[in-house]
């Protein structure tokens, strides 16, 4: 079941029910005159599976690794 909580005593301790919803994982109900008006509930981390992160349709086509056999200059 989830908690309730009325605004009033929600601003008066938000931090520390910050903190019991991150590491409880339960949401609080916050709610004005009896009605509920918002829902605090923790953060899901963000699972990044690709190394490129924002990018995922990025892809590696051959060898990034070994040297190119072309001089150039980075003055140019």
């Amino acid at each position: 079941m989830t908690q309730r909580i009325s605004a009033s005593q929600f601003k008066a301790r938000c931090l520390g029910l910050m903190d019991q919803v991150a590491l409880s994982g339960e949401p609080l109900l916050i709610t004005k005159n009896g009605e509920p008006v918002a829902e605090l509930h923790p953060c899901q981390p963000a699972v990044v599976t690709n190394p490129f992160g924002l990018h995922p349709q990025t892809r590696l086509l051959g060898d990034v690794i070994s040297p190119l056999d072309v001089s150039w200059d980075a003055l140019a």
